[in-house]
């Protein structure tokens, strides 16, 4: 696959004006005003330079929200009869939360489907449509328009279908539970997909998003650690989080500095204030934390202990870019790594550059 990095934006323009054919397969421009991605060949009208993107491959163009062109229709591959018709019908219900049994009855082999796909566009099918719901998602939440629905995001059809889900995760009936002899964890709505919280009565010990893969293995150290069990109740802690979170999400406020578990080694501490330390609105590289640790050399250390904070946006490791200014790995999705940048970076905007 050709990298976006062996050559510059201006270079492709001047292929999409050309209609280049040469980078068919390996550049895909994106449209900033309608949100539509298309091939460099695509006989529409040409954007203006200011207004378009380029990607690399197909799934970067559905990650950052962008829908496919219904003139030269990147997605479709008239090397193979399956792909076209697939592709018509998540066109036509492109918020549809596709499933094999989905494909079953649409009279396909899903074994058969997810190699065609994941040959051509490195991907299966399922991927693929996750990956546009996503990025359409997010480019919704990006123009701040109408927040998803928390259930939906999680990707559950019900409330219900998420709650349980929910007190599998925790693996106790739901119950009020007060004091130290428990762990208390409790779900808390936002604008990009609920959260997991869990508190003692004193300490909030961890906040991730729900859909994180690492979440059950979290959830077990943690109970291990503090030799306690998890129940569905909420404590002050998680009062005081929500109500911190709603200001945040709305552009009110910047988290405060909460009562948290005391959990990591010293290198990881040293970390975790670190990112704490990162003002609303802006990022610092891997590199910069290990300097300003007094470790240079320590850049791979750093990445591993952001890589292990337990307090999603509290500690705020999606402020830790890339040395070249990527966003790079995010537990929560790179997309929330993006939308939660551009949220703060509105913030500062608004209070005319006072955090």
């Amino acid at each position: 696959m050709l990298m976006l990095t062996d050559f510059d934006g201006d270079r492709l323009y001047a292929a999409l004006l050309a209609r280049d054919p040469s980078y068919e397969g390996h550049a895909y421009v994106g449209v900033t005003t309608t949100g539509i991605f298309c091939r460099l060949t695509c006989p529409a009208r040409k954007p203006k330079r200011e207004n378009v993107e380029f990607f690399g491959d197909l799934s970067a163009c559905l990650d950052a929200g962008y829908r496919p062109c219904k003139r030269c229709r990147p997605l479709d591959a008239p090397d193979h009869p399956l792909i076209g018709p697939l592709m018509a019908r998540m066109d036509a219900e492109p918020e549809r939360r596709w499933r094999e049994s989905d494909l079953v009855e649409l009279g396909y082999d899903p074994s058969t489907v997810r190699r065609v796909f994941r040959r051509k566009f490195g991907m299966t099918f399922l991927q693929v449509a996750r990956a546009r719901r996503l990025g359409t998602a997010a480019k919704r939440l990006a123009r701040e328009e109408a927040v998803i629905e928390a259930q939906l995001d999680a990707g559950y059809e019900s409330g219900s279908g998420f709650r349980e889900a929910f007190r599998k995760l925790i693996g106790a009936a739901p119950r009020m539970a007060k004091g130290q002899g428990v762990l208390a964890a409790d779900w808390i709505d936002t604008p990009i997909g609920p959260m997991i919280a869990i508190a003692d009565e004193v300490r909030l010990h961890l906040l991730e998003f729900n859909d994180r893969k690492a979440l059950r293995s979290e959830i077990d150290r943690l109970v291990e650690r503090q030799g306690r069990p998890v129940v569905h109740a909420r404590t002050e802690p998680i009062e005081t989080m929500a109500a911190a979170l709603k200001a945040y999400f709305a552009g009110q406020a910047g988290l405060p500095d909460l009562p948290v578990g005391d959990h990591g080694t010293a290198f990881e501490k040293d970390v975790w204030r670190a990112l704490a330390g990162i003002p609303l609105g802006d990022t610092r590289t891997y590199g910069q934390i290990a300097a300003g640790l007094g470790r240079p050399t320590a850049t791979r250390a750093v990445a591993r202990a952001n890589g292990k904070n337990q307090l999603a946006l509290l500690l705020p490791c999606h402020r830790v870019i890339g040395a070249d200014g990527t966003l790079t790995g995010y537990a929560g999705g790179l997309w929330r790594k993006k939308w939660l940048l551009e949220h703060e970076r509105r913030m500062i905007a608004k209070k005319g550059g006072q955090a």
